[in-house]
């Protein structure tokens, strides 16, 4: 049985009397401990999916299973990293975290075993020096980091990443990006990330599935990135599989499926 498995997904808006369709017929399945990415150009529905995944939009066709049960609602299963890092800044770094853990773990973990649990999450993505700091006092990097160990210290099933590093600077990207290789290699844990940038869903992903233009978007090509762990991304600027498959998810983005305005 698969771990994750996106079945004839479709789902459809109406306002004002008229219905427009986003994504249709989307078939998906990954595999427990996988990384796949989903790419393409603005308007394609990577977003919605995602959405649906989470469990906060409800699809209007077809249906998802994660590890055999139906996904129909939000849960801790799935944690979701956002593009912002949506802390609440009143709370400090640790608060931050810790209002996660409470929620989940409440009940399950004594009061010292949350606390450790909390601390262990921070030192993952190396945040615990900055544990009593509120959000407006460190930088957005840091910020992006607290969000992971946030949605990590859940202990989801899939970790769903929605555009994460696409607020930083290219150096702070990197740098995450490196963190989120080494947690994965570290974790095994399952991870669907939306991008819109090629050489991250190269460098980052087991698979890259590549999602035709909306309206009625679907998925039109899925790309195994045959790379082996651990990725060093000096290493691959000239490496010949890294080369094939960034210039395969490129030539399916701006020739096969440009945007009109780009084909014209």
């Amino acid at each position: 049985m698969a771990y994750l498995d996106i079945s004839q997904v479709g789902i459809s808006f109406s306002r004002g009397g008229r219905t427009s369709e986003v994504l249709r017929d989307v078939n998906l399945v990954v595999e427990k401990g996988e990384y796949v990415s989903i790419i393409g150009h603005s308007g394609c529905g990577k977003s919605t999916l995602l959405n649906i995944v989470a469990g906060l939009l409800r699809a209007s066709t077809g249906g998802i299973l994660l590890d055999g049960r139906e996904v129909n609602a939000p849960g801790p299963d799935r944690a979701v990293v956002f593009q912002n890092h949506s802390l609440l800044p009143w709370l400090t770094v640790r608060e931050n975290v810790s209002l996660a853990v409470d929620k989940v773990f409440s009940g399950k973990k004594s009061r010292t075993e949350r606390k450790a649990w909390v601390e262990e999450n921070l030192t993952l993505v190396n945040m615990m020096h900055a544990a009593e700091k509120r959000p407006n006092e460190i930088s957005g990097g840091m910020k992006q980091r607290v969000g992971i160990a946030r949605a990590l210290a859940m202990e989801p099933k899939v970790l769903l990443l929605d555009e994460p590093f696409g607020a930083l600077d290219a150096l702070t990207r990197a740098h995450l990006q490196d963190q989120v290789m080494e947690i994965h290699a570290r974790l095994g844990n399952t991870m669907m990330m939306i991008t819109h940038d090629v050489d991250e869903a190269v460098l980052l992903s087991d698979r890259i599935v590549m999602m035709t233009n909306g309206p009625s978007a679907t998925i039109g090509e899925i790309l195994k990135v045959d790379l082996a762990r651990p990725r060093r991304r000096l290493d691959l600027v000239e490496d010949a599989t890294y080369v094939h498959a960034r210039a395969a998810v490129l030539e399916f983005l701006y020739a096969r499926h440009a945007l009109p305005a780009l084909a014209a």
